[in-house]
């Protein structure tokens, strides 16, 4: 899927739209997102060496599982973080990196849906985090 393709499941636009593209394979959302260096959450996070901050970070973990749910979801509904746990931050994204995610629904219990994933650069694991999700009634 391409970001259009991305915006018609869900509602994120113009700069909280944080994937590139995303595939499912065997049960697996593996996504992208390129980190330009002029995003918002880079301005003063931190001013001569900037990071992505790990909120950031598990937001696009977040986007890119949604692809799993696509399913799930139409116009009317939206999808919410309902929770994080055993996050593990483990080495810092920069301008220039492209994160790969991989993500995986673990367990469905609707409205609720439990999943893991990471989040990593050429090969090193930046971020690991099982999460859980709500889709809800807009």
């Amino acid at each position: 899927m391409n970001r259009d393709e991305i915006m018609q499941i869900l509602p994120h636009r113009d700069h909280m739209l944080l994937v590139d593209d995303v595939v499912e394979e065997d049960g697996t959302a593996i996504g992208h997102y390129h980190v330009r260096g002029d995003e918002f959450f880079l301005k003063g996070h931190f001013p001569g060496d900037p990071i992505v901050p790990g909120v950031i970070l598990c937001e696009i973990l977040a986007q890119s599982a949604c692809v799993l749910l696509q399913g799930e979801m139409d116009g009317s509904k939206l999808p919410v973080y309902t929770g994080l746990d055993k996050v593990k931050f483990r080495a810092p994204v920069r301008p220039g990196d492209t994160v790969e995610t991989r993500c995986r629904i673990l367990r469905r219990k609707h409205p609720f849906y439990f999943g893991e994933g990471t989040v990593s650069v050429d090969g090193r694991l930046c971020v690991s985090a099982s999460f859980s999700f709500a889709i809800t009634g807009a």
